[in-house]
């Protein structure tokens, strides 16, 4: 066994697994979610609204198991994520053209989805059904956004959530180092979506829409999970998009991935390469990361 390993973001030493492994050997009636919820109390491992990182400890304990390291007790139900990442049902959605100038669309409603929000399965459709990625879990923190015009009609989806576990460019920019990135990545986060609807035909729409959400994200992200955001993040792919809406909105282009992923542990598997774009949502962003 490692001497000392980091997951998740945090770092385990061999007591932490001898807690673990003791658990599971006397402990046979704990389920995962027992399990993951006495290790988060027991570490006091939580977000800063104060609530206990449930989903991460288990991420965690899947991880440790994939390792050989523990055997977690048999699922007592479907996982979670299986069933978020289930086909998501049609929703009866107008697909009339809008087309025309960006100010008889005005003013525009830009919602915040919360998890009752009934505009939720909504949401869930587009995606899957609009956007070449689809719609799969969104695990962790996350904002999801609706942007509707002044008559109502669904004109853009955009999805916030985790932001890159590594990227070299966008450290570099930063001036992170591995200590520190590891301690402020939860003040970014990544625009994994953003779809405008493909009916939708609105000039310099796409840019205004990431514009408005930038000056509303840092609030709503602390209103949900009481800890800012100082950086905005996306990766696009350049076989597909040219970025220009991102650029117009004010994000900076500060490289490209290097068109491998994290599952390519024999540096073999080759993904598409991604132009990295930033957006700072204030002054003094850098010296709050970098503190």
């Amino acid at each position: 066994m490692e001497a000392e390993q980091v997951i998740q973001g945090r770092r385990l030493g061999p007591e932490d697994i001898g807690v673990v492994q003791h658990w599971l050997a006397t402990e046979p009636g704990w389920n995962r979610t027992r399990l993951s919820r006495e290790l988060c109390r027991r570490w006091d491992w939580r977000n800063e609204a104060g609530r206990l990182k449930d989903m991460a400890c288990r991420t965690l304990l899947l991880k440790l198991e994939r390792r050989g390291q523990i055997r977690l007790p048999a699922r007592q139900r479907p996982s979670v994520n299986a069933l978020r990442n289930r086909q998501r049902g049609e929703v009866l959605h107008d697909q009339t053209p809008i087309t025309g100038v960006l100010n008889a669309l005005q003013p525009l409603r830009i919602e915040v989805l919360g998890e009752c929000h009934p505009d939720l399965a909504l949401f869930g459709c587009l995606l899957q059904r609009y956007h070449y990625l689809g719609l799969r879990n969104s695990a962790g923190e996350n904002l999801k956004y609706l942007a509707r015009d002044r008559h109502g009609r669904p004109l853009a989806c955009l999805l916030f959530g985790a932001a890159a576990w590594k990227a070299k460019a966008r450290d570099c920019f930063i001036g992170w180092d591995a200590a520190c990135r590891q301690q402020r990545l939860t003040r970014l986060t990544n625009n994994t979506r953003f779809l405008v609807l493909p009916w939708v035909r609105v000039p310099h729409l796409a840019s205004h829409l990431l514009g408005q959400v930038a000056r509303t994200l840092n609030v709503d992200w602390l209103a949900k999970y009481a800890h800012p955001i100082e950086l905005l993040e996306t990766f696009v792919d350049r076989d597909r998009f040219r970025g220009t809406c991102y650029r117009a909105a004010g994000w900076l282009h500060v490289g490209a991935t290097t068109g491998r992923s994290r599952n390519d542990v024999d540096q073999t598997l080759r993904v598409p390469v991604k132009d990295i774009y930033l957006r700072p949502l204030s002054a003094n962003w850098r010296r709050r990361l970098c503190a």
